[in-house]
Parts: structure tokens; C-alpha cells; sequence
């Protein structure tokens, strides 16, 4: 009994570690705190230390790539993506990269699935699966995608996302 008690403690210490960075990410760039939040779940478990095999950083497990481009935008000087490893820095890149993808996807019935896709298997594949009524159908889109890994990604951020969604209202 104890030791579950301890878990569960220690689990909701963990779910809500990172909610003053996201929190502060989500508002300054326009996105949904319960998204990013669900995000940060699926990639790192709220570890702001994680690093991915494809050369990810921190709780968002942003790319160089993104990470410049934000640093770039916000003007920073002397940017190293390994700042990423701070969990406000990475939270704010992070946030902005998903906001420029959400934009990116705005012309289909739910850019959500879009953008997510993207920020999991990049560009190439999804202009490689929105093609006819998947170009602005995302439950067509979904189901063209052929990295099974990717649909399951996508599904379970979108779960996340609306569990956290009470927690996090959207904001009126």
C-alpha cells in the first residue's frame, strides 16, 4: 500500500513538474497549454534532460533545425541547440515550432493530426500522404499514413491532448 502511495505521488509530481514553462510557452505563442503539454508527455515523460536518438533535445525533443529557426525569430545571439536542454528554452522553441505547424495545416478540416505528423515524421512524409482528399481530410490523412509508428504517435498526443484538456482550458 505504501509503496503505491508513494508511486502516485510521485507520478502527479512528475505530470505536473513542467506546467509553469509550458504554461508560459503555450501563452506566448498562441497554443493550447493542454497540446503542449501532451506533447512534452509523449516525448520526454516530462524529462527535460531526455535526448533522442535522432539528436532531439529536451522535454519537447526539438530538432537543431526548429531550435535555430526559433532563436533566429526571437533574435537570440549566440543560440546553441543544446540550450534546449533548459526546459524553458525548450518549451518556448518547442511552442513555436507547433504553432508555425498548426498555421502551416490551417486550410484542412483539423490541422492538429497535420501538424503533429509533421513534428513526428517531418515535412516530407506528410506532403507525401496529403495527397488527394488526405490533403484536407484529416481522417483520410490519418489513415494514408504509412508509418504505423506516426498514426500511433499522432493518436496518442490527440488522447493526451484532451485529458489535459479540463486541467488546461482553452483559452476564451
Amino acid at each position: 500500500m505504501v509503496g503505491g502511495v508513494a508511486y502516485w505521488r510521485w507520478y502527479e509530481w512528475r505530470d505536473h513538474s513542467q506546467d509553469e514553462v509550458i504554461l508560459a510557452a503555450a501563452r506566448r505563442y498562441g497554443v493550447e497549454a493542454a497540446l503542449v503539454k501532451a506533447i512534452v508527455w509523449r516525448e520526454s515523460r516530462f524529462n527535460p534532460q531526455a535526448r533522442g536518438r535522432a539528436g532531439e533535445f529536451g522535454l519537447m525533443q526539438i530538432r537543431e533545425v526548429p531550435a535555430t529557426e526559433w532563436a533566429r525569430a526571437e533574435k537570440i545571439k549566440a543560440f546553441s541547440p543544446v540550450q534546449c536542454l533548459n526546459p524553458g528554452t525548450n518549451t518556448l522553441a518547442g511552442a513555436w515550432y507547433l504553432h508555425k505547424l498548426l498555421k502551416r495545416y490551417e486550410h484542412t478540416d483539423n490541422p492538429l493530426p497535420y501538424a503533429l505528423a509533421d513534428y513526428n515524421a517531418g515535412r516530407g512524409n506528410v506532403l507525401r500522404w496529403n495527397k488527394a482528399s488526405a490533403a484536407t481530410n484529416s481522417t483520410v490523412f490519418i489513415e494514408r499514413m504509412d508509418f504505423g509508428g506516426t498514426r500511433k504517435y499522432v493518436r496518442s498526443v490527440v488522447h493526451r491532448f484532451e485529458q489535459y484538456r479540463p486541467i488546461f482550458k482553452p483559452a476564451e
